[in-house]
């Protein structure tokens, strides 16, 4: 555990917040256009793994929050 603040808490957190923001307002801008006159239960499905696919970066990106490495270190057995 760390003794010191470390700038990549704050830092990561804005980042995070405004990469969802960005990522938010693209898919709310330009996907019903484009599936708009689907099925409901397919337009909802993909909205469920759209919703769900910003998950996949989120552990490095925490690793990297946390030890400035952008994987976590071997565990030892």
């Amino acid at each position: 555990m760390r003794d010191e603040p470390t700038w990549r808490i704050p830092v990561g957190l804005l980042g995070l917040l405004l990469a969802l923001l960005v990522y938010g307002i693209l898919i709310a801008r330009y996907l019903p256009g484009l599936i708009g006159d689907w099925n409901a239960l397919v337009q909802t499905v993909i909205y469920l793994f759209l919703g769900l696919i910003w998950l996949a970066p989120l552990r490095r990106f925490l690793t990297w929050m946390e030890t400035g490495r952008w994987s976590a270190p071997p565990e030892k057995d």
